[in-house]
């Protein structure tokens, strides 16, 4: 432990020495040299000491939060009486013309407590939230966690057998349904699975409420007191506060398991590592389904006292507008708005906005510095991690196309690292002794984070489904015993410990800011067509963030019927989902397991130019499969075909 504490100390020294002089500046870089054994150059050691110390810093600050709240027993919705108490009057949320102030979202939150709890709902009961974007939104999943009850926030561009599998997968004693949605859950009612779970419709609404047997939420809070519920007591801070769904390896929307303190490190990281201040006024277009606005975003206000914009539904439009109008200073954003925003035509609002920060991720190193240069942002933070792992990171100081870093000095801080794959089969390479192996700077490899139960930073919750759960933790990793969560991505770090995104493993690929599980669009294709054979996979599209979906389907040309395909897709899968290219092959290659291959017809991509099967291309505005034409291609890859 002796030379880590003297190379912190010396790195200390280095960081308020270097602006003495370059002669002491490059003694004390030397003297760090000789402890740490030579294992660094002291070129590195310098490079890497200021942003190291920085990050040491705002993740003690985090710890120190962390401890609290488990020394204390705290709970969101505890935390949230709290900061209730010091910014009553203050605005919490804006919301289009709405403005609402800490007092009122804790009297609704109290509201929705007090009326699921006579209804029957208890400590540990799992509730769907399926709605879209609004304050109502986040005042609903907070009053359900003040009874202890988990409320299971489904993506409500979602479906008839993935909606049924969500509520079904969290076992949800109730269902509550934006009234803007009512007919997705019209078409499932009669399930058996959920025919008999109590449905609550809220929100504004024309018509009347057409779910067989629902109930109108709206009226029934009218009469509901305001107090705080007296369950709030029992919610603990190692208790389940929400499922949040991610796509993965099983085909279908993985139910991850997110506790109190781990919604907690979540919302208060905002705070210490991208360094929000109290007074930032935040804007979040975001789905609050999702962790990054549901929690990050939102969670701003909730934990924090900060001021956060929510919006219906993201409009590149509005984006700068609405930071002028609400005088954001922080903005929230994934690849795909960056490069939205960075399309359209200049306009005054691009750069009167008041943004010191913008954090996210996803921005692709091609477009960084065009973009914080053309929207004058002073710092981008981006960051990377998933929904339910233990493998986050940031990117504190700006460096382009870094989703964050791992320090060179001191690796054992903070335990992550890269462990050696198969290039083709993505499986982890283990060594003689049957442990993993380290990726050296420059080697691509499987992003993983150390298990530390109990730890609210290093421990991995999982699932709904503890078989899923299984399929996400490595064990024997670096020593007999040991666990480590599977990120399923790949990344590479260079000499700095700087991590660079490269690819994602297993079935799923990101386009349009969502994860898509290629099995979940398998079976569509595969029952929609009546072929066995189909494979799914991400293919590149120049000029866009993520992967296009594309499907191989195994028969000719005339056994596909392309007007019963696209009506499949558009019918059981959400818009992102649905594969933009289609591809007809004679025959498939299969691994010794009997599984599909996707590496070769992966890497032709959706290349006319190499392939030799019919290559078809969903054309939106037909709301049919097309020919992709050599005239089509060429505009998809020239970037004048909208996607």
């Amino acid at each position: 432990m002796w030379p880590s504490a003297v190379a912190v100390g010396v790195a200390s020294i280095l960081w308020f020495g270097s602006s003495l002089n370059r002669y002491l500046t490059l003694a004390l870089c030397s003297a760090l040299y000789i402890i740490l054994g030579g294992s660094l150059t002291i070129w590195q050691i310098y490079k890497t000491t200021p942003r190291d110390i920085k990050g040491l810093m705002r993740f003690i600050r985090l710890q120190l939060k962390l401890k609290h709240a488990q020394r204390n027993n705290l709970s969101v919705p505890k935390i949230f009486q709290n900061v209730v108490s010091k910014h009553r009057n203050k605005v919490a949320f804006y919301f289009e013309d709405e403005s609402w102030t800490f007092a009122q979202v804790d009297e609704l939150s109290n509201r929705i407590g007090n009326y699921f709890a006579s209804q029957g709902i208890k400590h540990g009961d799992s509730v769907a939230v399926f709605m879209e974007n609004r304050v109502e939104y986040v005042c609903l999943w907070l009053g359900l966690t003040k009874i202890g009850a988990v409320p299971a926030l489904i993506n409500y561009n979602l479906r008839l057998e993935p909606l049924v599998h969500c509520i079904k997968v969290a076992s949800c004693k109730a269902i509550v349904c934006g009234s803007e949605v009512q007919e997705a859950l019209c078409d499932i009612n009669e399930r058996k699975e959920i025919s008999g779970i109590p449905t609550y419709v809220y929100g504004p609404r024309e018509a009347d409420i057409t779910i067989q047997g629902g109930k109108d939420l709206d009226e029934a809070l009218s009469s509901v007191p305001t107090t705080t519920p007296p369950q709030l007591q029992n919610v603990n801070f190692a208790d389940n506060m929400v499922y949040i769904y991610t796509s993965g390896t099983t085909g279908l929307p993985k139910a991850a398991i997110i506790k109190h303190s781990r919604g907690f490190m979540a919302m208060i990281a905002g705070a210490c590592m991208i360094n929000l201040w109290e007074d930032d006024i935040v804007y979040s277009p975001l789905p609050l389904y999702h962790l990054a606005a549901g929690l990050l975003g939102s969670g701003q206000a909730l934990i924090c006292g900060n001021t956060v914009v929510i919006k219906r539904k993201f409009s590149v439009n509005a984006y700068w507008k609405d930071c002028v109008k609400y005088q954001c200073t922080a903005g929230q954003y994934i690849g795909e708005i960056c490069r939205y925003l960075l399309n359209m035509p200049e306009r005054p609002e691009d750069k009167q906005h008041k943004l010191r920060i913008m954090f996210g991720n996803g921005l692709r190193p091609t477009i960084w510095e065009e973009f914080q240069k053309r929207f004058k942002i002073p710092m981008v933070c981006e960051f990377y991690g998933s929904t339910e792992g233990n493998a986050n990171i940031i990117n504190i100081d700006g460096r382009v196309g870094a989703v964050g870093f791992v320090s060179v000095l001191f690796p054992r801080v903070y335990p992550v690292a890269l462990l050696k794959v198969d290039e083709e089969t993505r499986e982890i390479i283990r060594d003689s002794n049957g442990l993993c192996i380290r990726c050296k700077p420059g080697e691509a490899g499987e992003f993983i984070g150390k298990i530390i139960q109990n730890d609210p930073v290093r421990d991995f919750h999982g699932y709904a489904d503890k078989s899923a759960t299984n399929k996400k933790v490595v064990k024997d990793v670096f020593c007999k015993g040991d666990m480590a969560f599977l990120s399923g991505d790949i990344l590479v770090m260079d000499e700095e410990g700087y991590l660079y995104f490269k690819d994602r493993t297993g079935d799923t690929f990101r386009w349009k800011g969502e994860n898509v599980s290629t099995i979940e669009v398998e079976n569509v294709i595969s029952r929609v067509t009546g072929l066995t054979d189909v494979i799914v996979y991400g293919v590149e599209v120049p000029g866009t963030e993520g992967r296009a979906g594309m499907a191989a389907v195994l028969g000719s040309d005339e056994a596909l019927n392309l007007e019963q395909l696209y009506d499949g897709v558009a019918k059981s899968l959400a818009s992102y989902a649905r594969p933009l290219f289609v591809r007809t092959v004679k025959k498939m290659e299969m691994t010794g397991t009997f599984k599909l291959k996707k590496v070769t017809v992966q890497k032709e991509g959706f290349n006319i130019n190499i392939i030799k099967d019919k290559v078809f291309f969903l054309d939106a505005k037909q709301k049919a499969y097309v020919p992709l034409t050599a005239d089509l291609y060429n505009k998809i890859i020239s970037g004048e075909a909208r996607l």
